[in-house]
């Protein structure tokens, strides 16, 4: 089961890549093992960046990545972000071919 929800929270890191390509290799050396002292104190700004997004520069999209960070330290973290990341992804698919299709 463990080794099932690993390779769907990496599936999850690639897509994000696939996503924003400029961030393939950001995201590649941040997963490597030894970066763990530089993932979580920036997964911790991250989600504090998320939880203040009401202020200008900061932004709601802060929080998920800042979780996707923590959890690849956190292992029990991995299943319930993983879910939220592909549900995210799932409305935001939605909500952009309702746009698409309001503006034809």
């Amino acid at each position: 089961m463990a080794d099932r929800e690993t390779r769907r929270f990496e599936r999850e890191f690639d897509r994000l890549a696939d996503l924003v390509p400029g961030l393939r290799t950001p995201i590649k050396t941040l997963r490597a093992g030894g970066w763990w002292i530089i993932r979580i104190p920036l997964a911790f700004l991250f989600i504090l960046g998320g939880v203040l997004s009401f202020l200008p520069v900061l932004g709601l999209w802060m929080l998920p990545f800042g979780l996707l960070l923590l959890a690849v330290d956190i292992p029990i973290l991995r299943p319930p972000v993983t879910a939220l990341l592909i549900w995210g992804r799932r409305r935001a698919r939605v909500w952009l071919r309702w746009l698409r299709m309001k503006r034809h």
